[in-house]
């Protein structure tokens, strides 16, 4: 393996004239410098990025997925380096951190697997039977700007760069400057499995000002992010009409319905409520439990998050890492805070965990949640969850659907009972008796939100054809040329009529 140094892996970024500090959540203390790069900067690596992107395009599509293929094992053979890199950044316990390394993993084998059937011309039913016959092309758009976020910086950097690239796309990624590192170690992996140096760059620096040069000259932009960033980029992309896909916000519902068993219920709830400390897009938010098993389920429900182990080691002995950040740990007890303030009750946690390390924020459990509390509507994305009972299942499914965002859902029950609920909930995914997994995990299944949670989806064929332009072939012969005139069309309108008839009941 070549060196993985944190100098070794900045190495990649230009010299700046400014930096941030990239601290360590756990202890709080700096591990390293980030380079703030320019426009002008980003704009030289993107020039430098089309000059290699012929040459990655007209590669086979065979050849780039094996090096993705390739990918998958260099990434086991590295599992622990990358674990204790993305540890380090984000502050997450070691059992979370490898849920993120899993996923990201997934994405190489999938597309390494896959590609060149998504990439394949398909045959298409001509228009008209004998005399033309047509089939559908793929190619890149050429130059893919890609801008992910801090909270899985391993995990959307494979699920959205590598099939990009697997299309023949040259990339472009800004990282955040909080995980700078977990990029850089997946980009160096990838070069190790034969992937080309110059057709993936990642840059840093100024969100506006990084994102915005990306947004200007790419010809595809995928962001990861929040709601209000994200309609600034679908409008700077939009005014370019150049294609984006954006994931964005997310107020996850869970509906816990009658007949459910407590204990398990209690604990899928702290499953898909606090893994990677609530700093999910798809982290359960909110819970809607039927009345009947309300308070037993509320009982069981603290016991067993008070019995959660808080703390970040390189072994699977703690529950619960640490918020990723100052702003992070200000902007989960702010709600905490807000919420009381308007008369909520705290059933467990809402407190700091200093002796752990400065950002660690106990799990926390709320009920009374009134409409005045910021918690009722915006995302929180941190270890928190409200409670709510409910009689009748339709207001349960109102309450759930109540929102402007609509990107993940679960349903925890009966599963007869549980699948026919999942099916009017407004969510691009939807999981029964599971917080996100079920379908986080299937890279088969595209992942994306209604209403404000974005646009487009991820994995799936539809993950990586989002990257690429079509094209309809259509050819004319036979035994018979297509009418040019109007004799012509005088003769073969009798025809015309008869054929569409016969098309119409056989097809």
């Amino acid at each position: 393996m070549t060196d993985t140094s944190i100098p070794s892996l900045l190495s990649h970024f230009p010299k700046t004239e400014t930096s941030v500090a990239l601290i360590n959540p756990v202890s709080g203390k700096r591990v390293t410098d980030v380079p703030q790069m320019s426009a002008e900067q980003v704009n030289d690596a993107m020039t430098k990025l089309r000059a290699e992107a012929k040459r990655w395009a007209n590669t086979p599509v065979r050849e780039r997925a094996k090096a993705i293929a390739r990918l998958h094992d260099v990434m086991f053979e590295n599992q622990d380096k990358l674990l204790d890199v993305l540890q380090l950044e984000t502050g997450k316990s070691r059992a979370h951190a490898f849920e993120e390394f899993a996923g990201a993993a997934g994405g190489a084998r999938y597309y390494g697997k896959h590609a060149p059937d998504f990439m394949a011309s398909e045959r298409t039913a001509g228009g008209i039977p004998v005399l033309t016959r047509t089939w559908v092309e793929h190619e890149p758009v050429g130059l893919v700007g890609i801008i992910t976020p801090w909270n899985y910086p391993m995990a959307l950097t494979m699920l959205d760069v590598l099939p990009a690239l697997a299309a023949g796309n040259a990339v472009i990624q800004k990282a955040d400057n909080q995980t700078p590192l977990s990029v850089l170690f997946c980009r160096l992996m990838a070069i190790e499995a034969g992937i080309p140096e110059g057709i993936w760059t990642v840059v840093v620096g100024d969100g506006a000002t990084v994102g915005n040069a990306i947004t200007d000259h790419v010809d595809y932009v995928a962001f990861t992010g929040s709601t209000n960033t994200g309609r600034a980029v679908a409008e700077r992309a939009s005014r370019r009409l150049i294609g984006y896909s954006l994931e964005l916000g997310g107020k996850n519902p869970m509906i816990i319905i009658e007949g459910a068993k407590v204990d398990r219920a209690a604990e899928l709830t702290i499953a898909g409520a606090f893994g990677s400390a609530g700093q999910l897009c798809v982290s359960t938010e909110r819970v809607y439990v039927h009345n009947s098993i309300k308070h037993a389920y509320i009982q069981e429900l603290v016991s067993r998050t008070e019995s959660l182990s808080l703390g970040r080691t390189s072994d699977f002995d703690t529950d619960i890492g640490s918020l990723t950040s100052k702003a992070q740990f200000d902007r989960v007890s702010g709600f905490v805070d807000d919420a009381k303030q308007h008369g909520a009750k705290v059933l467990a946690g809402g407190v700091a965990v200093p002796e752990s390390g400065p950002f660690f924020f106990r799990p926390t459990i709320v009920t009374d949640v009134r409409e005045d509390a910021r918690m009722f509507k915006s995302e929180v994305f941190g270890p928190i969850i409200a409670i709510e009972g409910y009689d009748n299942i339709d207001d349960a499914i109102a309450k759930a659907n109540d929102t402007e965002f609509g990107l993940n859902a679960s349903v925890v029950g009966p599963e007869r009972e549980a699948i026919r609920v999942a099916s009017q909930l407004k969510a691009g995914s939807v999981n029964v008796n599971e917080g996100y997994r079920a379908s986080f995990a299937s890279m088969a299944s595209p992942m994306g939100g209604m209403k404000a949670s974005g646009m487009g989806r991820r994995n799936g064929k539809a993950g990586l054809l989002r990257f690429t332009d079509t094209r309809t072939v259509g050819v004319a012969g036979g035994w018979m040329s297509l009418p040019t005139r109007g004799k012509h069309y005088k003769r073969m309108a009798p025809l015309m009529k008869v054929l569409s008839k016969f098309l119409k009941t056989f097809g």
